[in-house]
């Protein structure tokens, strides 16, 4: 019996330098959101806007995405020297979007409760404060979605994160035409309007993100996947008699992982097997990351030599 894995790029390589080539401007556009945050913060409580104190609740939650996907170059590249992570550190990322997600929820359910205090009685709201700061954070958002538009094709981990600023970015536009209707027809329940379908935006957003993480934690097969299709190609492979124990799921954002075991025949050259399964898995289904266990035709395991 021999055993096989990827001989490809490790891990490391082939995931985080895509996503290293862009981290000065995931920096910048860490330092500009993040700044921009603790004005939009200052100014919601200033002027008593919910659409405001909203939106800068969900721009937190984009620092968060950002910052992760900032963590993830970093850590992602650092060497195991303790010999326990066999697949490094890059669960990280997925535990980050985690908390990202318990973040947007708390968000969503604050601006939830505060709107329903709201009715029948609405705050004063400052709108020249309002319109001030979506236009700002409008533009901060514009700025950084052009920053990260071209990393986004390249990486998962970078696409991720423009995606969250681009989501951000209609919230900015809800705060702006929350600030414009208030001013044009007197009523603060229009704040309290945009504030909830920002809230429940949010929300939204954060339950489909939730529910990818725990694709991932669950070690589910992944969507783009599909296991028979995988099976039969492997089965296709010259020399294959059978294929069995396999496993398929994802290790972090953009780096989906197999394992199987090939039953080949007895003469058969288990090297030329295997380089010609990992080409299949490689070219036709873009795994890279694969171990697969080579098992004569003649061998046996401990629960066949029972039957």
């Amino acid at each position: 019996m021999s055993g096989g894995h990827s001989h490809g790029p490790a891990p490391s390589e082939r995931s985080g330098s895509a996503a290293a080539r862009w981290r000065s401007r995931l920096t910048l556009a860490v330092v500009l959101i993040g700044g921009f945050f603790l004005i939009e913060l200052v100014t919601a409580l200033l002027s008593g806007s919910l659409a405001l104190l909203s939106d800068a609740g969900h721009m937190a939650a984009d620092v968060l995405t950002l910052a992760a996907a900032l963590g993830a170059t970093v850590i992602a590249g650092r060497p195991d020297r303790s010999g326990r992570r066999s697949y490094g550190r890059y669960r990280i990322e997925v535990f980050a979007s985690l908390f990202a997600v318990l973040v947007m929820l708390a968000v969503a359910a604050f601006v939830v409760i505060e709107a329903i205090g709201r009715i029948g009685s609405p705050a004063e709201v400052g709108t020249t404060p309002m319109l001030v700061v979506g236009a700002l954070g409008l533009l901060v958002n514009l700025v950084v979605m052009a920053l990260l538009r071209a990393g986004a094709g390249e990486s998962l981990n970078l696409k991720g994160a423009y995606l969250e600023v681009v989501a951000d970015t209609v919230g900015s536009l809800g705060v702006i035409a929350a600030g414009v209707l208030v001013t044009a027809t007197g009523s603060a329940a229009w704040d309290t309007a945009v504030a909830l379908a920002i809230g429940a935006f949010v929300a939204v957003r954060a339950v489909m993100l939730g529910r990818d993480v725990l694709v991932v934690l669950g070690q589910e097969t992944p969507r783009r996947l599909d296991p028979a299709r995988v099976e039969a190609d492997l089965a296709a492979v010259p020399e294959v008699l059978e294929v069995h124990d396999l496993h398929l799921w994802t290790l972090t954002s953009g780096m989906d992982v197999i394992t199987a075991h090939l039953r080949i025949r007895a003469e058969a050259d288990s090297h030329g097997v295997l380089d010609a399964a990992h080409q299949v898995l490689r070219e036709k289904h873009g795994l890279d990351h694969a171990t697969l266990q080579i098992e004569p035709e003649d061998h046996r395991t401990d629960e066949e030599s029972t039957w």
